[in-house]
């Protein structure tokens, strides 16, 4: 009889974790591996496989159009060896994963101690960033702001809250007549540009930057006006209703989980991070 080649899963969660954290030092890091023992593991993977999974690219290592495939499999694999494992008493054999856009991440860890997230990995970042990994399977809970609500994500969504934004800027920012308004912006920002555009107002963007602290950052410099959600405007950040500026649309919150997370393990996320909405 010929034997069947068995896939192993600690190549199965290497490929896995240099995938969330894209490169392979850091996800020998996570792992607690050489960074050789996770190129070895790569490579025995891609052997089973029959072809590449990453490359490298200057923004760090990338997965090829193969390897989307196989990681779409490797997380079932993954969830299924640690459900099992639950079954054998090992409670503490998965850590879910919980992703939060940027708005809400300072909000809930402030208000949160630090037993309340000893289980759990929590990827704060940009929403266009968590709702792919929603999709794609490596984030099970999130709580994200969306703009559009696409086929992909409708059916996903489990609870969702509007809430209003604002225009802000530093306290000595004063526009000079006749210039056009400097904008500091961020991915999927047509709800701020859109406004603008329908205005027929006059503005130039002067960083884009998925990163909030940055954002902020230019802000305070006076380097230009962005826009937030109301609840989350620095108390070193003043709301700027000047006439020039265009009222802004309502922000759209979603709470998703992952297709495939169990419906008893998505409610208790669920709840945990619900409080996101409630306290604001």
């Amino acid at each position: 009889m010929l034997r069947a080649p068995n896939l192993p899963i600690e190549s199965i969660r290497t490929v896995v974790a240099i995938s969330e954290t894209g490169s392979l030092t850091k996800a020998a890091s996570k792992l607690g591996l050489s960074q050789p023992a996770v190129t070895a593991q790569v490579k025995r993977l891609q052997g089973l496989i029959g072809g590449q999974l990453f490359v490298k690219t200057p923004n760090g290592t990338t997965v090829t159009s193969l390897g989307e495939l196989v990681l779409r499999q490797a997380r079932i694999i993954l969830e299924a060896n640690d459900q099992m494992l639950r079954l054998a008493g090992h409670g503490n054999a998965t850590v879910h994963r919980v992703g939060l856009s940027n708005f809400f991440a300072q909000g809930l860890l402030e208000r949160a101690g630090s037993d309340d997230f000893s289980d759990l990995f929590i990827c704060a970042d940009h929403s266009s960033t968590i709702r792919r990994g929603l999709i794609e399977g490596y984030i099970d809970v999130a709580c994200i702001f969306a703009t559009d609500v696409d086929s992909d994500l409708s059916k996903i969504v489990l609870e969702q809250r509007a809430f209003s934004a604002t225009w802000v800027r530093s306290r000595e920012f004063a526009l000079r007549p006749g210039t056009p308004i400097p904008i500091v912006t961020l991915p999927d920002h047509d709800w701020m540009i859109g406004p603008l555009d329908r205005m027929g107002s006059a503005y130039r963007i002067v960083l884009h930057t998925t990163d909030h602290l940055v954002r902020l950052s230019a802000v305070r410099l006076g380097l230009g006006l962005t826009a937030l959600p109301t609840f989350c405007v620095p108390d070193d950040l003043v709301q700027s209703p000047e006439y020039y500026l265009p009222a802004l649309p309502d922000l759209r919150a979603v709470i998703c989980a992952r297709p495939g997370l169990r419906k008893e393990v998505a409610a208790k996320l669920v709840q945990r991070v619900k409080r996101v909405f409630d306290d604001q």
